[in-house]
This record gives structure tokens, sequence and C-alpha cells, in this order.
């Protein structure tokens, strides 16, 4: 039975994920239409995804940087591919200070006329390369249909944009990259995920190649939760982004871009909560652990919330991130259930008879009984299954998009297990883009990822032509 105020899954699973945001309070819709405000719980979600990627990042030889948000349209002009890619979806300011503009500016729908438009002035030398740099922003695009996190009009990203020598670097960067996000989804968020490019359809305008990283939601759609595109040196060309070589001639650079977005939020709770809440893994939890102390006198108070105090600094101490929780206003069922829809990972509870024991209670968040441990055990035990309730996330992502895969070698199952949204297919397709389409118009379907590891050869479930390998046909969001 679901928790008030939300729907199960199995009734809505459209409603239930809205819900699941209302109930967590992690955002609210904005004034604006297709806007959103990213509440404090859910902002601090987003907070924790850019201190893990940010390190991860510099730790690769990334550094940080920001360009403006608004973009001449000459500069967009420039990459006609690039503009009839996003066109669509641009905000386009045509008056400032209560004048006309001489150019229209853009409003950022992604950073790389700007950027390269500087990048031609910095890079001039071999010794200037390969350049590295991130940028934590926001972007616009024109949504017609939103869905909070996953679709808005406003969204923060980050957006990763390398300059380099060499082919041979820039897809070395773009691929590092790819590993670094799927390393991240599924070590920290607990997201399982595939690798592998996109086809040609489906890739970033005007890049030779992208990469994806693709989880599977709890309704069984595909959900892309980061991708790294190969830029090859298509928009140095357009914005003149030479350097001189050790033999003193001019080339072009080679270029990536790649970023993941606060969608990243959606995926978390689409692919982890329940009917009770918001399931969040350890490492992005605001706080991973909250103390609810248990009184009912004020004598019981006191030695209850004098435990907790030594336990919360000894936590801290632990580098847990803990909360005591010791409110009169509240009794301890309304602070269980609070907490519990915000998605807590661990709850300690100490009560009197816990003192008498010198015990304390722990319950995950992830299911599984209370268990009682001894309070001078208590930090080490948290910490532990802390890191096993992140590795157990993990294990049933994977388990669930394993379970829910399904190699399809006829057209007609094709449709048939596609329309009933039975989970991804790996289905053998030709690599034409007539094909591409037609099951994209008849079922919705389309080709998420080309998986790396799949080698098999087979005929197309769509033409029967000769096909080198399985790929991932599913619904997405």
């Amino acid at each position: 039975m679901a928790k008030k105020g939300i729907t199960p899954r199995g009734e809505d699973y459209s409603q239930w994920y809205l819900d699941i945001i209302n109930q967590a309070q992690l955002a609210d819709y904005a004034p604006v239409r297709g806007c959103m405000v990213i509440r404090p719980n859910g902002y601090a979600i987003w907070e924790a995804i850019q201190r893990e990627l940010d390190r991860r990042f510099k730790d690769t030889g990334h550094v940080n940087a920001y360009f403006p948000l608004f973009i001449p349209e000459s500069f967009m002009k420039k990459e006609a591919e690039h503009v009839e890619g996003f066109a669509p979806e641009c905000a386009v300011v045509t008056e400032g200070g209560g004048s006309k503009l001489e150019e229209k500016l853009y409003v950022r729908p992604t950073s790389e006329t700007i950027m390269y438009a500087m990048y031609s002035k910095w890079i001039k030398s071999w010794r200037d390369l390969p350049l590295l740099i991130n940028q934590w922003a926001n972007i616009v695009r024109w949504e017609m249909r939103t869905r909070l996190f996953l679709r808005t009009l406003e969204f923060l990203w980050q957006e990763g944009h390398t300059a380099h020598a060499t082919a041979e670097e820039a897809e070395e960067e773009a691929l590092m990259i790819l590993d670094l996000y799927a390393e991240f989804s599924e070590n920290v968020l607990a997201l399982s995920v595939v690798k592998g490019p996109k086809s040609d359809a489906e890739k970033f305008p005007g890049a030779l190649v992208t990469y994806a990283i693709e989880a599977m939601m709890q309704d069984k759609k595909a959900l892309q939760a980061g991708t790294s595109h190969n830029l090859s040196d298509h928009f140095a060309k357009v914005f003149d982004v030479q350097y001189q070589d050790r033999e003193e001639k001019l080339q072009y650079v080679h270029q990536t871009s790649w970023g993941v977005s606060t969608r990243l939020i959606g995926a978390v709770i689409m692919a982890h909560s329940d009917d009770d809440g918001l399931v969040l893994p350890p490492k992005v939890a605001a706080r991973q652990v909250v103390i609810v102390p248990i009184w009912k006198s004020d004598k019981e108070k006191t030695a209850v919330c004098v435990a907790g105090s030594e336990l919360e600094r000894d936590l801290r101490k632990a580098g847990i991130r803990v909360y005591l929780d010791d409110r009169d206003q509240y009794r301890p069922g309304f602070k269980f259930n609070q907490h519990e829809v915000e998605g807590v990972p661990m709850r300690v509870e100490i009560g009197p008879k816990d003192l008498e024991k010198k015990s304390v209670a722990l319950k995950r968040r992830d299911g599984g009984d209370k268990i009682f441990v001894p309070m001078d055990e208590a930090v080490g035990k948290i910490k532990e299954q802390l890191d096993t309730m992140q590795r157990d996330m993990l294990a049933r992502s994977k388990k669930f998009r394993e379970d829910n895969t399904k190699d399809i070698d006829g057209y007609d199952a094709f449709r048939e297990f596609i329309g009933s949204d039975s989970g991804w297919a790996s289905s053998h397709w030709c690599g034409g883009a007539d094909c591409e389409t037609k099951v994209k118009d008849e079922t919705k379907a389309t080709i998420r990822v080309i998986p790396f590891k799949e080698t098999d050869t087979g005929k197309c479930i769509i033409c029967g032509k000769d096909s080198p390998k399985r790929v991932i046909f599913a619904k997405a969001y």
C-alpha cells in the first residue's frame, strides 16, 4: 500500500513520479510555464552530483570556466547543421533596454558556438593543446512537453568542451569521458548502464559520433544518462580554430563535447524509489543517516538526546552526513514517515530501552528488517550498512535491466514486445536509416545505444539484410 499522497507505481507511473517529487519536496512548478523551481532537497542531490563529477573532471586534467548565456545569431548561423538541430528549441532575445537589438541573441541551448569563438583566439600553437574546459551552467530549450527534471525549458548541466591536436586524441578523450560517466552512474547513482555509440539519426547535430550511457527506469523505458561527442574538426573549420604544429604548419583542432544534466535527478527517482517515497543511494543523499531519539518524559528526553548527540558527533568524525532529529513538535511516527518519504538511506532509533541495552536500532530505507547493534559498534555498523546498501541498489538496477532486456529476432515479435512495454529489445539492425525510421514511426521505439560488447551477426529484423550486431531498441524519456 502506497503512502498517503503517493499514487502506486502500478496504477499510474507518471503520476507516481510527480507525487514523489512533490512529497519529497524536490521541486515545484515555476510561475513561468515549463520551468521548475528546484527545492533544497532536490538541489542537495544536484550538489552531490556536482561534487562527485567535478572531482573526477579535475582528476583527469579538466578545469572549469564560464561563458556567456547569450549567443549572437551570427555565431549560430555559422554552423548550419547545429542550428537546424536546435532551432525549434531556441529562445531568442530581440529587444534589450527598451530598444530593438541590432543582432538577435540566442539564449544558450548549448555552448559550442560561443566557446569555440573564444577557442579560436586562445589556441595558436601545439603548445596550447590539449585545451580541457568544463562549464557548470544553465541551459534554455523551448520544450513543448515538459516534465520536472526530465524535460524543462531551463535546466542545469555541465558541458565539457575540449580541443586536441589529433583525431586519435579526440577519440580517446570522448571514450574516456564515456567511461567516467558510466563509472559515476554505477558507483555513485547506483544506476546500471549500457555504453556505446548512438545511431547517426540519434547523434548530436554536427558530431562525428555520439557515445551514450543508457539506464532502464522501473517502467522499463530508457533514459539517456550521459553523452560524449567526438566532434572531429567540424566545428574547428566553422570557427577557424587552428594551431601551428611542430613543423609550423596550420592544422585544425579536433574537438569533443560532453555533458549530463539535472535529468539525472529524475533518473535516480525513477530507478530506485518505491510507493513509500524517494529512495536515495547513500553517496548522493544530503543526509545519509537520521538519528531519531524517542522519549515520553523530560528525563527520558535528556538521556536519549545526549546519546543521540554523541552518536551524531562520532558519525560526523567518520565522514558520514548525519542529522539528529530532536524536534519537540513532532512525534516519532511523523519523523519516521517524513524521512522515509524524503529518502534518507538510514534511520537510527534510540529509545530508553535501547539505552538500557546499550544498543541502537538501524533501519535501511531500501527495505529489510530493523536490526539492533551495540552502541559502541554503531558507527562501524552504520558505515557497513551504507556501503552494502549502495552496492545492493546497483545490483538491483543491473538485475532489473538484464531481466527486462530480451533478444528479439522477428519484427512481429518485436512489435508485440515493444507494444506491451515489456522492456528493451536487443535486436539486429542492418544500419539503414529507412529501417530505423520504420521502427520509430510504427512502434515509437528508437535505437538507444549500440553496445560495444555485442558481436553476434544476424539478419535485420526489419528488412532481413545482414546485420553485424544487435542494438538496443526501447521507448525512452
